[in-house]
C-alpha cells in the first residue's frame, strides 16, 4: 500500500500493483489468504465484475480449484442467450451500468464466494449480490482486497449477515495519509 496515491473524491489509486498493472505474487498470496479464509465454506465458484476483479478472482480459484464467472459491465454480442441483469453505480466513475451475467454460468447448485478489489459504499456488491439472488445460488462469502472502512458498504454487508473478509480496510485517506484499521 505504500504505493498507494490518494486522489480528490476518496479516490484510492493502486494501479501499480493492483488494477492496472498487476503484482502477480501479490495477488497470489491474496489468492492463498482468501482460500484460508474460505476453504471451509463450500465454495464451488468464485464471481467478480469486470475488470479489476477478474485477477484477484482467478488468482484465487487456483487455490480453490473452482471456476470463475464475472459480471461484465456491457452487454455484449457474445453474450447470448437468457442473462442476469443489475444496475449499479459506479463510484469512480460515478454513473450507473447495467451489470449482465449467463444464466447457463449461475445456478440454484452454486456457492458462491464474491470478489473484488475495493469496497466502498457497496453497491458493485449489492449487484453482484442481486444477480446470485436471481439465479438462487448461495452466497458463501464476499472477499474483498481493499475496504474503505469510512464509506457504508462493508458495515452494510456485516449487518446483512454476510461473511466478508477485507484484507486491508482503511479507516481514513487525506491527502498525503492512509490510517489502516488494525484487524
Amino acid at each position: 500500500m505504500q504505493e498507494g496515491q490518494v486522489r480528490p473524491g476518496n479516490v484510492l489509486k493502486v494501479d501499480c500493483f493492483l488494477n492496472h498493472q498487476l503484482d502477480v505474487d501479490l495477488l497470489d498470496k491474496v489468492g492463498e489468504e482468501f482460500y484460508r479464509i474460505f476453504k471451509d465454506d463450500g465454495i464451488n465458484k468464485i464471481l467478480t465484475i469486470e475488470a479489476s476483479g477478474i485477477a484477484i478472482a482467478c488468482m484465487t480459484a487456483r487455490h480453490f480449484n473452482v471456476p470463475v464467472v464475472f459480471a461484465k459491465k456491457a452487454k455484449s454480442k457474445n453474450i447470448d442467450g437468457e442473462v442476469y441483469t443489475s444496475t449499479v453505480h459506479s463510484y469512480t466513475y460515478g454513473r450507473d451500468y447495467d451489470i449482465t451475467l449467463s444464466k447457463k454460468f449461475l445456478s440454484p447448485s452454486d456457492k458462491v464466494l464474491i470478489l473484488d478489489d475495493f469496497l466502498a459504499n457497496g453497491k458493485a456488491m449489492k449487484g453482484l449480490l442481486d444477480v446470485c439472488a436471481q439465479a438462487g445460488a448461495t452466497v458463501g462469502g464476499i472477499g474483498i482486497c481493499i475496504e474503505k472502512g469510512f464509506q457504508p458498504g462493508g458495515a452494510e454487508l456485516r449487518a446483512a449477515g454476510y461473511k466478508l473478509a477485507s484484507l486491508a480496510i482503511v479507516d481514513t485517506m487525506t491527502d498525503d495519509q492512509l490510517t489502516f484499521r488494525e484487524q
